[in-house]
């Protein structure tokens, strides 16, 4: 058995104690890591949550501001496409009433007019009965009433062409004037689109 000096103990002990201080060492320093790792893996997770809430916010409001700039875009075109529609509408509908005003120069609107004074004077049957045509159509008085019998007035009122009749007794107007017409196909027409060639 071999004894040891003094300083072979100081040293052994030191050692000793220097090794038990390095593993308490090592210990404190892999516990503080796995706090530290453990802080770590919480702060990212709280990050990425607060991510995905931004995200989420910020596509929300993306998505809010894409659908009212659309919204503002498509009442827009709206707006223009009635306004053009009605141009057109107003256009087409001047060329209409050119298109009758030509007409109006023919023998069959002559005969147009006869038939109408016709029709309204079947349907007064025997009742009294006010024919009135269109002051531009005044030159047409004397041949309306050899050919139908029927004593015909010039409106005072413009109703572009065609007659109108009253039968006062029954409180009824036939309306066969062409600005009535007009009206009430203007009121009725809209544009149904369409395929070119159609």
């Amino acid at each position: 058995m071999t004894t040891l000096t003094v300083e072979e103990k100081i040293s052994h002990i030191r050692e000793a104690a220097m090794e038990e201080a390095r593993a308490r060492g090592n210990e404190i320093i892999d516990q503080h890591q796995k706090a530290l790792e453990g802080v770590f893996k919480t702060h990212k997770q709280e990050a990425v949550m607060q991510a995905d809430t931004r995200i989420k916010t910020e596509t929300a409001s993306a998505r809010q501001q894409l659908n009212t700039v659309t919204s503002k875009g498509q009442l827009k075109l709206r707006r223009q496409l009635s306004r053009v529609q009605n141009e057109l509408k107003n256009k087409l509908f001047e060329e209409v009433r050119e298109m009758a005003e030509e007409y109006m120069k023919t023998e069959a609107y002559k005969e147009l007019l006869v038939s109408y004074i016709a029709k309204a004077a079947r349907f007064a049957d025997g009742n009294p009965l006010t024919i009135y045509i269109n002051s531009s159509d005044e030159d047409k008085k004397e041949f309306l009433e050899k050919r139908t019998g029927m004593t015909v007035t010039v409106s005072e009122e413009d109703f572009l062409g065609g007659i109108r009749s009253i039968i006062p007794g029954r409180n009824i107007l036939i309306d066969h004037s062409f600005s009535g017409a007009l009206e009430k196909e203007y009121e009725e027409f809209t544009f149904k689109g369409g395929v070119t060639g159609e």
